[in-house]
């Protein structure tokens, strides 16, 4: 039953992930953490990081990461599946019509109204990453002076080096390096 589950959410999160991988992030989201509960915030996030570090497309890497999480090899490949079933089967369809027909302005019109809600997602999902990035909790504690110095310091880091364009591999590996060494000089000075 877990497979056919895993099926089914991951092609709903394929059918409606208009706008690229970042896109399915909060698709998948409510499907594993919030309605599920088949892992929490923090590892989702793990997920989705390692999805960006590995090749091929975002989406598809998540979905096989949470499936194997979930259900093992087989939750990997039926989330994975999933996944890429309803692009499989609308790219077909909408190929074969785009050929026939040529340019269709009703599909260009549904995309464009899409756009503007695909961003409200991303920026949703965002901002839950920004507050376990910033306070190691999945909601935004009472107490905003809790948080993370060291989570502080690479989150500025980031983006600075995002404005700079510095490529994704780089950014993933010298924040990865610099959380290690910041996090044991912070666990010796403290303890």
């Amino acid at each position: 039953m877990i497979y056919l589950t895993l099926f089914w959410e991951f092609a709903k999160v394929g059918i409606f992930c208009v706008g690229g991988g970042y896109a399915s992030m909060p698709l998948i989201q409510a499907a594993v953490v919030d309605a599920y509960h088949w892992m929490s915030l923090g590892e989702f996030v793990d997920i989705f990081t390692i999805s960006q570090m590995t090749p091929g497309p975002i989406g598809i890497n998540a979905a096989t990461f949470a499936g194997m999480k979930i259900a093992g090899i087989p939750g990997a490949v039926c989330a994975t599946v999933g996944f890429c079933t309803p692009s499989l089967i609308l790219g077909i369809v909408l190929a074969n019509l785009f050929f026939k027909y040529g340019d269709i302005g009703p599909i260009r019109g549904i995309l464009n109204g899409l756009r503007p809600a695909v961003v409200a997602l991303i920026a949703a999902a965002g901002i839950s990453f920004v507050v376990l990035a910033l306070w190691n909790e999945e909601t935004l504690p009472e107490d905003l002076t809790t948080i993370d110095p060291l989570g502080v310091i690479i989150l500025l880091v980031a983006f600075a080096a995002v404005r700079r364009k510095i490529g994704v591999i780089k950014l993933l590996a010298a924040t990865g390096v610099a959380g290690l060494v910041l996090g044991i000089i912070q666990q010796n000075l403290l303890g």
